[in-house]
């Protein structure tokens, strides 16, 4: 048996905390008006650490597009501090240019060129652009390498778009929706490149209106409102903030205020609120709430006309801090 080398009435020495990873992007204060009265990014604190993946959500208007694109240098701030891979716009903005990649929604390509030429275009753009075959076959491009782009599918086009963004072998990526128009084995195997580039030390900066999407890929997450941040971090430290571990779905014939006005008297209900087709209620223990509803509705005469229940989602905290639905217009 090995002998501790600690001396007997001593306590182990601390061992030295690892330094947390510097931040690929911080900024203070962040401000955009557009022509002096139109506020669409009020302050804006964030930082994100090299090698995680970070999402942006926000309803329509929240200022997130406004937000990204005052961090690609593509708008000036109308006040504020930025930082990008310890750099600033101003001073090192060809520099900066070299260390991206950017995959915005809708990316429009030269639909003339074949699919291995648009790659061969982006890369040279670059000093240290990585080979576009196998960006290509990461991307599952490589049997679409002579089509034109013209000719492509909208998922292969979205995916094309991607691989324009990693092509330049950057360190920073910001993909704007990366999954829209994807099927569901094409967006897993997006999701699989994200996951090999943060991996590999990447930075990921992601905006979704998928909440499985930020919920697998997101190691922290802010959601923005208003010009502002109103939450941030994990994401499973949101939805525990939340407090209700389950949400029970329920419609009835009955109207909407008075379906949730009993719901709202159901023991160990954590939040109450309506939906178009019943009422949604969190609970923390389903086992004791839902005997309850169910004889809440039964004691009135209201028969149920669907009643479901999961877990809680980042679309819970999501709707309870805006209100509305990620996808509201």
């Amino acid at each position: 048996m090995e002998k501790s080398a600690t001396p007997a009435g001593l306590a182990a020495p601390d061992r030295a905390a690892s330094p947390p990873p510097p931040a690929a992007i911080r900024c203070r204060g962040l401000r955009k008006t557009y022509d002096g009265k139109v506020e669409a990014v009020r302050g804006l604190d964030l930082e994100i650490r090299q090698g995680e993946c970070f999402g942006l959500l926000g309803p329509n208007g929240a200022g997130k597009t406004t937000t990204i694109e005052m961090l690609e240098g593509l708008l000036q701030p109308s006040g504020g501090e930025m930082e990008i891979l310890g750099q600033s716009w101003a001073g090192a903005g060809r520099r900066l240019r070299q260390q991206l990649g950017i995959s915005l929604q809708e990316t429009r390509l030269s639909e003339k060129l074949t699919v291995r030429e648009t790659l061969r275009l982006f890369a040279s753009f670059y000093a240290e652009a990585r080979r576009p075959e196998r960006v290509m076959a990461e991307l599952e491009l490589d049997d679409k390498a002579e089509a034109r782009v013209g000719k492509l599918s909208g998922g292969q086009r979205q995916r094309l778009a991607v691989a324009t963004a990693l092509v330049g072998n950057p360190r920073l990526l910001f993909l704007d929706e990366p999954t829209t128009g994807l099927d569901p084995q094409s967006r897993r195997q997006l999701w699989e490149v994200v996951r090999r580039f943060t991996r590999a030390g990447g930075t990921v900066l992601l905006t979704t209106h998928y909440m499985d999407e930020a919920e697998r890929l997101c190691d922290r997450l802010a959601i923005v409102d208003q010009g502002r941040i109103i939450a941030e971090g994990a994401p499973r430290e949101l939805i525990h903030h939340l407090g209700g571990e389950h949400v029970i779905e329920a419609q009835t014939a009955a109207p909407a205020p008075e379906l949730a006005e009993i719901c709202r008297r159901i023991p160990g209900a954590q939040a109450v609120w309506p939906t178009a087709e019943g009422c949604q209620l969190q609970v923390q223990r389903i086992e004791d709430s839902l005997p309850e509803l169910l004889w809440q509705l039964q004691a009135r005469g209201i028969a149920l006309a669907r009643l479901s229940t999961r877990s809680t989602s980042l679309e819970d905290v999501f709707v309870q801090l805006t209100g509305r639905q990620l996808r509201q217009d």
